[in-house]
């Protein structure tokens, strides 16, 4: 692997070869400059080797379980080998299961359909909705944002124990729902220490690994956590996979997550005129219809170069371009760095922003238009976070994307900057000094605001 030499002690490897490096866009202010992709949290770019990967297997595409052909068979193959080595990057337990699902919202969506009977679930306030929403039709218990480690694991530790206290005559099963690394801060949760709190109290645990296993290495066994669950196109394999991974008695015991071909074994006609079903007691279970080869081995593909780049290097390199942004925008007053746990929290390559005098969304487009920088601007599907960080009321209503509100307007709105392993040193340098000369210059453009987004007026 290439490295480059940033101090006399120190070398960081140089960035993972992605698509789109040498895309250049258009700048509102005339002229064409290379695309700064800063908005990784939300999608990241495909690895070169994971494209390349997928380009090489298309033409023997084929379907998966269905057929006697060699493409068939291959295709076969290539699908449950992918399984493996996805088990083997989440260091999976002997007996824990791999569903391919369509992302990580499918993958929590699939694991609360699977819920026992009289299943409780805790979550924190601080979830991306993917793992916030999908509950709704268990008991949920939602706990407020802590604001330390320590105190993630008490309130945590309190909720279960006041679960067994108010139950005399034993409990049902409880499920807890914890994210790895948040998608609005980048900051690491506690996951092994809150795993530990789960178990001891008779509680399993499901981990949202989406932000965190592009960053860090994640590993069931080590973590303790029952199931773990993350996406393909945040693992730079945008093809439309995700992943949920852990114990199999919970999914082998519920109806399949969707009924059809591939999840039955076998389908009888009865005499009254119905049907009986027998099902796949394996992952096939829930994943009916044909499946998507082309995802799951794009997945594959990610885990083995991230594997092969080594994430102790990664996390090197990360962590060095997290202290670039970092001191870059202490040293402009204006701007205000969102955190649950503190400026020195650990975190992966996520910070996102307000800047005082500006409309969130107002200073995402200039960075856009007039520097070529792709951010991502609004609540990021993490409302309750977002409004307990910038202090609003949890009741303020807001959406997904930018507000409806002009530029200079007061919005409920933040600007969030993310990078990984394919981020070259230049993209994070120009947006710190574009958030500067915005600061000190203002914008050279006007803006608009249009079907909810402000673009540059024309």
């Amino acid at each position: 692997m290439s490295v480059t030499t940033v101090a006399a002690d120190q070398t960081i490897c140089a960035p993972l070869p992605v698509l789109g490096r040498n895309v250049t866009v258009p700048l509102v202010t005339g002229g064409e400059v290379t695309y700064a992709a800063l908005d990784y949290a939300a999608s990241a770019p495909a690895l070169q080797r994971v494209w390349d990967d997928v380009a090489a297997y298309a033409p023997y595409y084929g379907s998966v379980h269905r057929g006697a052909g060699y493409l068939s068979q291959l295709s076969t193959d290539l699908f449950e080998n992918a399984r493996k080595t996805v088990a083997d990057f989440l260091g999976c337990r002997e007996g824990d299961q791999v569903v391919f699902t369509r992302s990580t919202t499918d993958s929590l969506n699939l694991l609360a359909a699977a819920l026992p009977a009289d299943c409780q679930v805790f979550v924190f306030e601080t979830e991306h909705h993917a793992s916030l929403l999908p509950w709704r039709d268990a008991r949920v218990t939602y706990l407020n944002a802590p604001r330390t480690h320590q105190q993630a694991v008490q309130t945590l530790e309190r909720a279960l124990a006041d679960r067994t206290a108010s139950n005399e005559e034993g409990h049902g099963p409880a499920l807890v729902c914890v994210t790895g690394a948040s998608n609005v801060t980048g900051e690491l949760w506690p996951v092994r220490e809150l795993a530990a709190v789960a178990h001891a109290h008779g509680a399993r645990i499901v981990l949202d690994a989406a932000q965190l296993a592009p960053h860090h290495a994640v590993s069931v066994a080590d973590l303790d956590v029952d199931w773990v669950a993350f996406s393909g196109h945040k693992l730079y394999a945008p093809f439309g996979s995700g992943v949920l991974a852990g114990r199999a008695d919970w999914l082998t015991a519920a109806e399949p997550y969707l009924a059809g071909g591939g999840a039955s074994r076998k389908v009888t006609r009865r005499e009254d005129g119905g049907v009986d079903v027998e099902w796949h007691e394996n992952a096939a279970r829930h994943e009916a219809g044909s499946p998507n080869v082309i995802g799951a081995y794009s997945i594959a593909s990610a885990c083995k170069a991230l594997t092969e780049a080594g994430f102790d290097t990664l996390v090197a390199r990360e962590q060095y371009l997290i202290e670039k942004v970092k001191s870059g925008l202490a040293d402009v007053p204006e701007v205000r760095i969102l955190s649950l746990f503190g400026d020195d929290a650990p975190r992966v390559g996520v910070i996102s922003f307000v800047v005082e005098g500006w409309n969130s969304s107002h200073f995402a487009a200039a960075l856009s238009a007039e520097y070529g920088i792709g951010v991502r601007d609004g609540l990021f599907c993490a409302h309750p976070l977002v409004r307990t960080l910038l202090g609003s009321d949890p009741q303020t209503q807001g959406e997904c994307g930018a507000p409806e509100a002009a530029p200079g307007e007061k919005s409920l709105n933040a600007i969030r900057v993310s990078f990984g392993a394919g981020t070259p040193d230049e993209h994070v340098e120009r947006f710190v000094n574009a958030v500067r000369e915005l600061v000190s210059d203002g914008a050279k453009w006007r803006y608009r605001t249009e079907d909810g987004r402000c673009v540059p007026a024309v």
